[in-house]
């Protein structure tokens, strides 16, 4: 795995580690919804500024993020972990261990 792989490969599995139900629950807001459809759009028309098509970059990159975030979020959310602690503990569920 090359430096900069490794480094956002750390930074989607923080991300995924925060609170995975909230990572995996969270949609763009409506205003940021309807830009992106915006940007698509005039993408396709061929009427795409060039901060618009920077814009539109942008998103493709969030968006191509919060894909691996979520997928991370999904495994750690089921799958069965053990405590550090004894290799015989029977295994919990991550989610558990955030719980109050």
């Amino acid at each position: 795995m090359t430096y900069p792989q490794k480094s956002y490969d750390e930074i989607v599995d923080l991300f995924a580690r925060t609170n995975s139900a909230e990572i995996l629950a969270f949609r763009p807001s409506t205003d940021s919804q309807q830009r992106m459809r915006y940007l698509l759009e005039q993408n396709e028309s061929g009427e795409l500024t060039d901060v618009e098509a920077g814009e539109l970059e942008r998103f493709g990159e969030l968006e191509h993020l919060m894909q691996l975030v979520k997928a991370r979020a999904q495994v750690y959310i089921s799958e069965p972990v053990r405590s550090a602690d004894d290799e015989n503990s029977p295994a919990i569920h991550r989610w558990d261990l955030r719980r109050p």
